[in-house]
């Protein structure tokens, strides 16, 4: 009970804290602020769990803007069928039992009709069987790890995604590796702790060794750990080529600045974890020479994403990284599956987001496979100066 009472009074705070940033923010409009929070028994509810603090605080941050950005214009344009729409969000703080918590209390007390969320695998597989329990139709941002849409050879019948998947993923930095690259000698560092990092750790090296590559060292870690450097030294001793490390930012900045001491100078390769401005401000330059596989980039001229960048950047006064696109993405393909569903019911809706054929979004064309999955191109980003430049486009 106790727990319950503090998860509502986080979702209160967040949700007027919100409000007061769009009423002061450049780029929102009267229309687009004033339905915002329209009366409860008047709109569509739409739930989202995610990380507004905790270690991937800035993930979920991003990712809430993007939200927020797709449904204030929805709602501007005259909402659903007539009905105004109703972000409810709940802060998990990085944790997959608050995640639970959250979904379930999104399903069965505020009675959301989808639910957008998780940003993380973990916390994702946590939300999954009381999505499926509840009928309760759910699109992740940004879980990749394959079984937050398949229990064993099942699909669930509830959850989607619009990023891609590790499988995928894992192959995009072996290949890039390999044959761009042409590295032949790869250390991998994993957090033993995280279903994404290991998912990625594996599928990079089953791509990786069937294209002749040599995994010289597989060393773990634990999320949050602060000294990394006997890990570091026992990869450096097996002399690689590269080191892929598919965690998240706040403990891959510093393993590339604790490497970098020890003298160990190779480049390091990860996933979209390192995604945040957060990695350059940590790391100080040490990730430079470094590449991470991604959604998408800013710097895609495309008028779809630099029309987004632009709103993302006048609202928030930054621009929006991959979490926020994808968020952007998630809340999108929710609010077109409203729209095209019979009635506003989790069964309909829940159909209608399955239908989802050809759905241009930011971050690429969704169109959800029998597993749920959108099939997606890939984008290798690499790291100069502390910044990150786009270096290539992988192809499914």
């Amino acid at each position: 009970m106790r727990f319950a009472h503090s998860l509502a009074l986080v979702a209160f705070v967040v949700a007027t804290g919100c409000q007061k940033k769009q009423e002061t923010s450049p780029g929102s409009s009267p229309a687009a602020t004033a339905a915002s929070a329209p009366a409860s028994g008047e709109a569509i509810l739409v739930g989202h769990v995610t990380s507004l603090a905790g270690n991937e605080a800035t993930f979920g941050l991003s990712a809430n803007n993007g939200v927020k950005l797709a449904i204030d214009e929805a709602n501007a344009k005259g909402g659903v069928k007539g009905k105004q729409l109703k972000l409810v969000v709940y802060d998990d703080q990085g944790k997959p039992e608050e995640a639970a918590t959250a979904a379930t209390r999104l399903a069965t007390q505020d009675q959301v009709t989808v639910l957008l969320g998780e940003l993380t695998s973990s916390r994702s597989l946590a939300i999954a069987p009381i999505a499926d329990t509840n009928q309760l139709p759910t699109i992740s941002p940004a879980s990749t790890n394959p079984k937050v849409t398949k229990d064993g050879e099942k699909t669930r019948p509830n959850m989607f995604r619009v990023c891609f998947i590790d499988p995928f993923q894992g192959t995009v930095m072996a290949r890039f590796a390999r044959q761009n690259l042409k590295l032949g000698k790869v250390a991998i560092l994993r957090d033993v702790t995280s279903d994404y990092s290991v998912g990625l750790a594996d599928f990079f090296t089953r791509e990786f060794t069937r294209l002749g590559g040599q995994i010289v060292a597989d060393v773990s870690y634990k999320a949050g750990d602060q000294d990394f450097k006997a890990q570091l030294v026992a990869v450096k001793a097996k002399s690689p080529e590269l080191v892929y490390l598919p965690g998240y930012y706040t403990d891959v900045a510093l393993i590339g600045r604790q490497a970098r001491e020890i003298g160990l100078k190779v480049p390091m390769a990860g996933g979209d974890g390192w995604d945040s401005g957060k990695l350059y401000e940590i790391a100080q330059g040490a990730l430079d020479g470094s590449y991470f596989s991604n959604h998408y980039t800013d710097e895609n001229p495309s008028p779809v994403v630099q029309d987004f960048v632009k709103k993302y950047q006048q609202l928030y006064g930054t621009r929006p990284d991959a979490f926020a696109a994808l968020g952007y993405d998630a809340a999108r393909v929710a609010i077109e599956a409203l729209q095209r569903a019979p009635s506003p019911t989790r069964t309909a809706v829940r159909d209608a987001i399955e239908q989802t054929k050809g759905f241009q979004g930011v971050t690429g064309n969704i169109s959800f496979d029998a597993d749920h999955n959108p099939v997606k191109s890939a984008v290798v980003l690499g790291i100069e100066h502390n910044k990150p430049k786009y270096v290539s486009t992988i192809e499914p």
